[in-house]
């Protein structure tokens, strides 16, 4: 059986917060992911990604961290480069078991919501979740 994973205070109504400044590097068409230059969808639900991690990571356990499992995010509106986006996050569910997260997150530019949904992450020991990754290496 494995230790708790997790440190008290892990609760929902965490939160998290991050700005950036769309370049670039982040257009869909610098991706692949897209012919037009806009802010990508993938750039933008790892924005969301990032502010869920970071929220958390400071009620885990040394050695553990967070892996996304599932995503459900629309992207409602375009945003150009050179402007600024701002991403929030809430944990608001946690599994019984402890280890699956539920976040509720959103992303803003400066004419409004561009995009929200939920993302769900599960807390596992990084080096164990790295050393059984790497197996797959091994099959041929």
């Amino acid at each position: 059986m494995e230790k708790n994973m997790s440190k008290p205070g892990l609760e929902p109504g965490i939160k998290g917060e991050k700005e950036m400044v769309v370049g670039d590097k982040h257009l869909a068409s610098a991706l692949g992911s897209g012919l037009v230059d806009v802010f990508a969808t993938a750039m933008m639900i790892a924005g969301m990604e990032e502010v869920c991690v970071a929220s958390v990571q400071p009620y885990l356990e040394p050695g553990t961290t967070t892996v996304g499992v599932g995503v459900d995010v629309s992207h409602c509106a375009a945003t150009p480069a050179g402007m600024k986006v701002d991403f929030e996050s809430e944990l608001s569910e946690i599994s019984q078991n402890g280890k699956g997260l539920l976040f509720r997150v959103e992303a803003r530019d400066e004419a409004g919501i561009i995009g929200q949904g939920t993302i769900r992450r599960v807390i596992v020991n990084k080096n164990k979740f790295e050393m059984k990754t790497g197996q797959k290496l091994k099959v041929s």
